[in-house]
């Protein structure tokens, strides 16, 4: 492995860090399960309780 300065080796571990957290974000959203459409028109049709 080449020699590399201190601040080199702190920005690899960020941005490996970094890429491990963003993968697994996309990982999560991509999996994740979204309400379907007929879950989502009841709520919608009720009125608003608040006075603003």
């Amino acid at each position: 492995m080449p020699q590399l300065s201190p601040l080199n080796w702190i920005l690899l571990f960020i941005l490996f860090w970094a890429a491990v957290l963003t993968m697994s974000i996309l990982i999560w959203w991509s999996t994740k399960t979204f309400f379907q459409g007929e879950n989502l028109a009841p709520t919608s049709l009720k009125e608003n309780k608040w006075n603003w």
